[in-house]
């Protein structure tokens, strides 16, 4: 891989990763620092290193990268004088990501916040290609959220949450594999919708609701009239069935309240035969 200088010819990339052997004065320094272990004992003391089992340590010996890092876990060996020793976090991290005023596609601006969590994996190339990787991390899944949040319209954003997640996933994914690091998950927490959206949603929802409502009850009135029509059949061909709903109503009434009820005299009840009537 090479890239191109300012007078237009290629020169090749700096692989920060190599690992080169020692030359010949760094092998003359390292052992005169072996014969100050052996002339001065107590600087054996400083030799040894502990490293915790969720850490592994890149061990730089005059500035260059040894071939035994990442080393540990456990007891590890460095020269004093010679040596530095820096020690890398493997845990999974959870890294929050601030409310983002972002445009929708429609046009229209959410405060969308989000988690991401990664962990390394290469810990050479969490120190040598990055300077930092959480905050390259966390800059790196803010303009990736907001670019791919960009392409949605809100009802993707609303139905399809863990669709966009996923795919902010694989272009942090992408980038992130350079530096070592490894990202599990990353998920949309909240969608803060302007007051004026909120209110607009929520009268659109209420019509909805209202004009389903009255469609109901014109469907219940129109099976009530033609409840009525079959009804009002059966009484012309049966005139009796007349006097006995004229009685349910009143046993109705009566049940209701204690009232005193006057009903007109004679009653006109129907002969079975239907020829003719008779009076009460």
């Amino acid at each position: 891989m090479s890239t191109i200088s300012s007078e237009g010819q290629p020169r090749p990339s700096i692989v920060l990763t190599d690992i080169h052997k020692e030359v010949f004065k760094e092998k003359v320094l390292r052992i005169l620092a072996i014969l100050l272990i052996i002339l001065c004992p107590l600087v054996l003391l400083c030799c040894f290193k502990v490293v915790k089992q969720y850490k592994r340590a890149v061990i730089l010996r005059f500035g260059r990268v040894r071939d035994v890092s990442p080393a540990g876990p456990g007891i590890i060996w460095t020269v004093p004088c010679t040596d530095s020793v820096i020690l890398i976090d493997l845990r999974t991290r959870a890294l929050n990501i601030p409310p983002q005023q972002i445009l929708t596609r429609d046009f229209v601006t959410v405060a969308l916040d989000a988690v991401v969590y990664f962990h390394v994996t290469n810990p050479i190339h969490c120190l040598l290609n990055i300077q930092s990787h959480e905050q390259a991390t966390e800059m790196l899944a803010i303009s990736i959220l907001r670019n791919r949040v960009g392409l949605h319209t809100l009802a993707d954003l609303l139905t399809i949450r863990e669709m966009i997640s996923q795919e902010v996933l694989m272009e942090i994914e992408k980038a992130a594999a350079e530096w070592g690091v490894h990202i599990e998950r990353v998920a949309i927490k909240n969608v803060v919708l302007p007051q004026e959206l909120q209110k607009a949603m929520a009268a659109e929802a209420e019509g909805k609701r209202l004009a389903k409502a009255k469609i109901i009850e014109a469907e219940g009135e129109i099976k009530t009239a033609e409840n009525l029509k079959e009804a009002s059949k059966i009484i012309m061909e049966n005139p009796q069935i007349m006097l006995l709903r004229y009685l349910q109503t009143l046993n109705f009434i009566a049940s209701q309240q204690k009232t005193s009820i006057f009903f007109p005299f004679p009653l006109q009840i129907p002969d079975p035969s239907g020829s003719s009537t008779s009076s009460v």
